[in-house]
């Protein structure tokens, strides 16, 4: 679990609020769980996280002290951009990273929950399916659509996925799965801030790609 643990999100503050270094540097090590899911169609989710990384720090890194938190980097694009916030700067790119970060979070608690296809419970595939109804399907259209359901079908073993995430240690199934929920608590926490903070401001978009 290495690839988790090793980068675990902070502790929220009582006000929720997310604060924007902390945040992308913890980010910044999620792409390359999407490399454990074997299938290069999910290399478009991994490229496009890392896009949106890139603009988000872009706006970050002009004035550190302006835009000490996520929201306050909202607030301002709404403040500059006008009519066409919140389709723009790092508002936008925020807004698809959350939902590639909550396709994440949703296969990795559905997995610690024990979701499993009893016919073959040895596969993911109901855990990426899963995943991917309730994160992303939504947004896109049916031609990205096909695409993706053609890469669940090949979805890895559980036993592969997890020995992935591990990056190759020698950890049992279990001991992985407790990893995965130690991890899940503040990650989870920081997911469900940004989308309420997206509901608060006004700020979701629902058009797909």
């Amino acid at each position: 679990m290495a690839l988790l643990l090793d980068n675990q999100f902070k502790e929220l503050p009582p006000d929720k609020s997310v604060d924007t270094k902390l945040f992308l540097e913890a980010v910044s090590h999620l792409p390359p769980f999407f490399d454990c899911l074997g299938s290069t169609v999910f290399s478009v989710i991994k490229s496009d996280i890392n896009g949106n990384i890139t603009k988000i720090r872009a706006v970050y890194i002009k004035d550190p002290a302006k835009y000490v938190t996520l929201q306050d980097i909202l607030e301002a694009e709404r403040e500059a951009h006008g009519a066409a916030w919140p389709k723009v700067g790092a508002t936008l790119a925020l807004m698809w990273l959350k939902r590639g970060l909550r396709f994440i979070q949703i296969l990795l608690q559905s997995l610690a929950d024990g979701d499993r296809d009893e016919n073959n419970p040895n596969l993911i595939r109901v855990n990426v399916t899963k995943a991917y109804e309730q994160a992303l399907k939504r947004y896109h259209g049916w031609i990205v659509q096909k695409i993706f359901n053609a890469a669940l079908v090949a979805a890895p073993y559980r036993s592969n996925f997890l020995k992935a995430l591990s990056k190759g240690e020698d950890v049992n199934d279990e001991d992985c799965l407790a990893n995965v929920r130690q991890f899940l608590v503040n990650y989870t926490a920081t997911v469900d801030a940004i989308y309420e903070m997206y509901t608060n401001l006004n700020a979701e978009l629902d058009y797909t790609v």
